[in-house]
């Protein structure tokens, strides 16, 4: 086990209004992985899916992510995947209860590998078929990631005190 601290708070975003995205620029590229704590909800009232774009000094539009989910509410089942999607999923967002959702970015600095993300998250008191939900998600470029957008899906606004906390983890 490494001695001292392991995780670092690097950057805090608490919308004080409402906001289309939330976008962390200029991540330091001293650690060797990315823990990226969401709570929040939107201002539309249908579910939305909360997504991930990430680039090396802009946001990488383009279709260079994939993503595998499973989740459920104790009753059904529900499970997919995208080889060729526009962004990372990372959750559902809901109107009218607290949404979450917690993103590892593994080796996130590296500039030989492709970039995975794992990510759990739910909703508190929420009757959708995804009350509970993992993801995998993949963006296919060996460049480092030093930006990472959150957005909710079009047409959706994040609230008035949606939080997202970027943390680095050091190398063991």
């Amino acid at each position: 086990m490494a001695a001292g601290a392991t995780y670092s708070s690097l950057a805090t975003n608490t919308l004080s209004t409402s906001a289309t995205s939330i976008t962390f620029s200029s991540i330091s590229q001293s650690y060797t992985d990315l823990v990226a704590v969401f709570s929040g909800n939107i201002t539309t009232a249908t579910r939305v899916g909360l997504n991930i774009q990430v680039g090396n000094g802009t946001v990488d539009t383009g279709s260079n992510y994939s993503v595998t989910w499973m989740g459920g509410n104790g009753t059904t089942a529900v499970s997919g995947k995208d080889v060729s999607a526009g962004a990372i999923l990372s959750g559902g967002v809901i109107s009218d209860t607290i949404s979450f959702s917690v993103t590892n970015f593994q080796n996130y600095s590296s500039t030989s590998t492709y970039k995975t993300t794992l990510v759990k998250a739910g909703n508190l008191g929420a009757t959708a078929s995804q009350d509970v939900a993992d993801w995998v998600g993949q963006w296919r470029s060996t460049s480092a990631i030093n930006i990472i957008k959150f957005y909710p899906d079009a047409g959706a606004s994040f609230a008035a005190g949606t939080t997202i906390t970027l943390y680095g983890i050091a190398a063991a």
